[in-house]
């Protein structure tokens, strides 16, 4: 097949449109890119619309060039294009020469989650993305994404997540009331906060319950604020508080222990 040579290709446009939200909500779709990011979304399940490639790209990577093969043997459309093509649609600044296509992954929140994650007004890309990583490597049941926080799909937050998009179940809630609906009745929600009353290992985290995060700069909404109970992390020296990545972490390994300890 002839590359792609021009960057008014259909599929060219309507994959570089996925970089924007609402196109991304009204085709559900997302555009990943690079040889780890689309190996782990595939290794996982997700579905591959299609998959762009430079030819120069495969040639030059072996582990490339068998994800080529299997997907296109998997009946995947492969649409191999020029360099500058690619540059058109891809969002980093060194692409890898490989990007795919992928239907929003619809994993549901188990009926009884353990424990669940939920982004107050997490605005940065880099930490939602990184809490998300950190929050499969916890154990966590799932994500929500609260009214506020940067959307679960965006490419910087993908990019981050490194694969955890595709393995665990998400939930983007425009509304705090939409977000308790997704919750189990009565479940202990526990707040992140600097001036929380309770320290974060005093907590029973092997009990089914809720963290939630709040934004970076302004902490956490009053919605949040009145429905849980604050806890904080002992900090030595005059630190006052910790990145919400960083503190999400702290937390999220904590209850891992515990959950451990007790099996």
């Amino acid at each position: 097949m002839e590359p792609i040579i021009s960057t008014d290709n259909s599929r060219v446009k309507e994959a570089r449109s996925l970089q924007r939200k609402r196109q991304r909500t009204a085709k559900q779709a997302c555009l990943v890119e690079g040889l780890r990011l689309c190996g782990d979304a595939w290794a996982a399940g997700a579905r591959f619309q299609r998959l762009f490639f430079v030819p120069d790209a495969v040639e030059a990577s072996s582990s490339l060039a068998a994800l080529l093969t299997e997907m296109t043997a998997a009946g995947v459309e492969t649409l191999p294009c020029t360099e500058q093509v690619f540059r058109s649609l891809a969002d980093t600044v060194t692409p890898q020469g490989i990007a795919g296509v992928v239907d929003l992954p619809a994993l549901s929140l188990p009926a009884s989650p353990g424990l669940v994650l939920i982004l107050d007004g997490i605005a940065d890309p880099g930490n939602a993305g990184t809490l998300l990583r950190s929050a499969e490597a916890a154990g966590v049941d799932g994500v929500l994404f609260g009214p506020g926080s940067v959307d679960a799909f965006n490419p910087k937050v993908v990019r981050a997540g490194m694969g955890a998009h595709f393995r665990l179940p998400l939930g983007q809630c425009g509304q705090w009331a939409d977000l308790v609906d997704l919750l189990p009745p009565h479940l202990p929600l526990f707040l992140a906060d600097a001036q929380g009353d309770l320290a974060y290992d005093q907590v029973d985290w092997t009990q089914p319950a809720g963290l939630i995060l709040g934004r970076e700069a302004t902490g956490a909404s009053p919605q949040a604020r009145s429905a849980a109970r604050a806890i904080h992390i002992p900090m030595a020296g005059a630190t006052e508080s910790l990145n919400a990545a960083v503190a999400g972490a702290v937390v999220l390994f904590e209850a891992a222990r515990q959950r451990r300890q007790r099996t």
